[in-house]
């Protein structure tokens, strides 16, 4: 008996997933409706779209990327302690509100009205104003400033595998940074962010594999004589600690940043229901393994001696304190990863460019469409490449784009959402939870985006255009 009503429910269950399924597709976009960037760029119909496993590689390469070498760098200013509680409330906050904005995006789905990006999610939810002034301008910032910064990086990982080679070698930084752009110009070329599965699930490889060699260098260095005398001790006066604290905080939200939830669910096919739950649950596994070895390695064998990029403490005036090879060998997991990272990041400006120059009623590679998004996109990596290669002290930059972008987006906007579409009670745990979680990371925002400017105008003296740092 017990089996027979058991029976019956999942039959009733499946009729209704069916039914809600049947619902989705006649109340979504149709094909005429979806613009060509939803069209072309988010693959955004049935028989194109990914599963939750294609979703947690998307997930996994837009989260766990090179920015975690800077995790040791960011305890510096904090310390053990505050260091540790700060990687795990940020996995924490982050996990959960990227949740909230995931079922916030079911719900509209269920309602047939599919939203395919943050900015249309803003329309909606906040008022067409906010979408189009607010959470639109600041993702395209977080997104292209992103691109920038892996181009950069990439560069800067090239120049430390020519100096391995070439000690007293002529080439510039910005000479390297063009050459990252180049292989960025190819990959750009790729038409959508579905079309990206394959080379997203290398990119989980290979952060699990830089990851390890940095933590094994770390250890091997920390257990050597050649390692620094290890020093945990914050650096600086009041005044300075004060605002490194704040500093940190914006590296470490910008390591967790994501920016593009939505456009990352638009490539899962309906019914969405739990699957980007899965994704998030693939990503944050490896979220975990990587950015808590590399922080407490790090810090454990450098102290407050780390630098920026901790691939930079294996050498010392240059002289490797690990064998050559291994240096090499972390460098290139890295530029392969920086390379599908930045493709990643351009997919919000992809959308966009196709949108704008893209005809939805022409095929996809028809002579219409891919003349201006070969032109269109390749200018858009012109323009980062460049970008990079002038302001190679994009790092200080880098943590303003947290402060105003990544905190608004990754944390306080999630939980707003869910809050005015939910409407959950004001006697409720979660109501009062998601006003904590605002007001506190809306402050630190703030506070944060101070620490950066600041460090960005203490910096400004040694700033130079196409500087070879």
């Amino acid at each position: 008996m017990g089996s027979l009503g058991n029976s019956a429910n999942s039959k009733a269950v499946h009729e209704a997933g069916e039914d809600d399924y049947d619902h989705h597709k006649h109340l979504s976009p149709t094909h005429q409706q979806l613009d060509a960037g939803a069209l072309f760029v988010l693959k955004s119909k049935v028989e194109h779209i990914g599963s939750w496993l294609h979703c947690g590689y998307h997930l996994t390469t837009s989260i766990v990327a090179p920015p975690l070498l800077s995790l040791p760098f960011a305890f510096t200013f904090l310390g053990w302690a505050a260091g540790i509680i700060s990687l795990v409330v940020g996995a924490l906050v982050t996990f959960y509100s990227y949740n909230l904005l995931s079922l916030v995006l079911e719900h509209h789905a269920q309602l047939g009205r599919r939203h395919l990006r943050f900015r249309d999610m803003a329309n909606e939810i906040l008022g067409p104003k906010w979408g189009r002034y607010y959470v639109g301008p600041i993702q395209f910032m977080v997104c292209y400033g992103a691109v920038i910064a892996c181009t950069l990086l990439g560069g800067q990982c090239m120049k430390a595998i020519y100096l391995l080679s070439q000690p007293n070698g002529s080439m510039k930084l910005y000479e390297f940074v063009i050459i990252f752009g180049f292989l960025m110009l190819v990959l750009a070329q790729i038409p959508s962010f579905h079309s990206l599965r394959h080379i997203n699930l290398i990119s989980l490889f290979l952060c699990l594999a830089y990851s390890a060699c940095a933590a094994a260098a770390s250890i091997y260095i920390g257990n050597s004589s050649k390692g620094p005398t290890k020093d945990y001790g914050l650096k600086g006066d009041a005044e300075s600690q004060i605002f490194g604290i704040f500093n940190a905080i914006a590296i470490i939200a910008t390591t967790y940043g994501n920016g593009i939830i939505p456009e990352i669910q638009a490539t899962i096919a309906p019914p969405v229901k739990g699957k980007m739950f899965k994704g998030l649950c693939v990503c944050y596994t490896v979220l975990i393994i990587t950015f808590f070895t590399v922080a407490i390695t790090g810090y454990w064998a450098f102290g407050n001696h780390s630098e920026g990029l901790l691939l930079s403490n294996f050498l010392d005036d240059g002289n490797p304190l690990v064998p050559k090879w291994f240096i090499l060998m972390t460098n290139l997991f890295t530029i392969l990863q920086l390379s599908a990272v930045g493709v990643v990041y351009l997919q919000p400006t992809n959308e966009v460019l196709e949108r704008t120059f893209a005809d939805p009623k022409s095929k996809e590679l028809s002579a219409r469409n891919v003349i201006p998004r070969v032109v269109s996109r390749s200018l858009s990596v012109v323009i980062a490449t460049t970008v990079a290669a002038m302001l190679p002290f994009f790092g200080d930059i880098n943590a303003v784009i947290g402060a105003f972008g990544f905190m608004p987006l990754d944390f306080i906007l999630p939980v707003i959402f869910f809050n005015l579409t939910f409407k959950p009670s004001k006697r409720s745990l979660v109501f009062w939870l998601n006003v904590s979680i605002a007001v506190v990371f809306s402050a630190l925002a703030i506070i944060a985006a101070i620490a950066a400017v600041r460090q960005i105008v203490l910096d400004a003296k040694t700033y130079r255009l196409f500087a070879n740092v």
